[in-house]
C-alpha cells in the first residue's frame, strides 16, 4: 500500500512539475497561476495544494531537486584529473540531455532568473573548494576566475541546448574541458 501511495506522490509531483516547465517555456512565473497549472497537469488543486504552497514552492523545489543532482555529479569524480573532470562533465551534460526543455526553459532568464544563479553559486562554491587550490590567486581572483569559467560554460551549454544538440554529451564535455584548462590556445 505505502509503495503505491509513493508512486502516485511521484507521478503527481512529476507531472505538476512538467506542467510549470511547460507553461515556463510561454510565460514568466508572475504570469502563471496554479490553477493553469493544475489543468495543464489534470490534477486537482487540493491535490496541488497538499504537496506546494504555490506555484513559486514547486518551481523552487525543481530548482533544488536539480541543484541537489547537480551537486551529486561534481562530487563524484575528481575535478583535478583530467579524465575524471571531462567523465564528470559528461554526465552532467547527459543530465540535461535527459531534461532538455526543463533546462531549455530554466535558463531562459525571462522565465526564471534564479536558476542560472543558482546554478552559477553551486558551481562557484565547487571550484572554490576543489579546482582552485593548487592556484596561485588571491581569493578574490580565485572568485572571478570562477565567475569567468562557469559563466562560460553555462552559456555554451545554453547555445548547446538552442543548436539542439547538434553534438554529443562527450564531445561538448571535451570541449568544455578544453576550453577551461587551455582557452585560447585549445584552437591552436
Amino acid at each position: 500500500m505505502t509503495a503505491k501511495l509513493d508512486r502516485r506522490k511521484k507521478y503527481t509531483r512529476k507531472v505538476l512539475q512538467e506542467s510549470l516547465v511547460t507553461l515556463l517555456s510561454k510565460k514568466t512565473i508572475s504570469e502563471i497561476t496554479v490553477k493553469e497549472v493544475c489543468e495543464i497537469a489534470d490534477i486537482n488543486r487540493s491535490t496541488f495544494y497538499t504537496h506546494y504552497s504555490d506555484h513559486y514552492d514547486l518551481l523552487s523545489k525543481i530548482e533544488k531537486e536539480i541543484t541537489e543532482d547537480m551537486d551529486r555529479y561534481l562530487h563524484s569524480y575528481s575535478y583535478e584529473r583530467e579524465e575524471e573532470s571531462i567523465q564528470m562533465t559528461e554526465k552532467i551534460l547527459e543530465y540535461v540531455t535527459e531534461n532538455k526543455l526543463m533546462f531549455q526553459t530554466l535558463l531562459n532568464k525571462d522565465s526564471v532568473p534564479t536558476f542560472e544563479k543558482r546554478m552559477m553559486e553551486l558551481t562557484r562554491r565547487f571550484m572554490m573548494d576543489n579546482g582552485m587550490k593548487n592556484q596561485h590567486l588571491n581569493k578574490k581572483e580565485s572568485e572571478y576566475l570562477s565567475t569567468f569559467v562557469i559563466s562560460g560554460a553555462i552559456h555554451v551549454i545554453k547555445d548547446w541546448i538552442d543548436n539542439d544538440m547538434d553534438q554529443s554529451p562527450a564531445e561538448m564535455a571535451v570541449m568544455i574541458n578544453h576550453f577551461i584548462n587551455y582557452g585560447f590556445s585549445h584552437s591552436e
